[in-house]
């Protein structure tokens, strides 16, 4: 994690959109990603409450649970690779956070 992990996010939360739950993140340089909320390792939608920061160069979210690191670019998972959860494009309308529910 960087210096300080808690300068990385201002506020995450989960939504709906397309049917399922979607965690969304913003970053402190108001940069906005979105990925599936469900933790595959888990099997709960706990990814909006997991803690966001930099892992050797790389964007995750932990999850709250297991502590699974997922990116926030891929949806990858660091330690298993062979695990993903969904991501969406995510951007920002003035105040408000656009998520686009496509179907993976």
């Amino acid at each position: 994690m960087k210096d300080d992990p808690s300068s990385l996010v201002t506020r995450h939360s989960s939504l709906p959109a397309g049917g399922r739950w979607v965690a969304v993140c913003r970053l402190d340089d108001d940069s906005v990603y979105a990925l599936g909320n469900h933790d595959p390792f888990s099997r709960a939608n706990v990814l909006s409450r997991g803690i966001v920061g930099d892992l050797k160069g790389e964007l995750v979210v932990a999850s709250p649970v297991l502590k699974q690191h997922f990116s926030l670019v891929s949806g990858q998972c660091l330690e298993d690779p062979s695990v993903r959860v969904p991501v969406f494009p995510a951007r920002l309308d003035g105040d408000m956070v656009c998520v686009e529910a496509c179907t993976q």
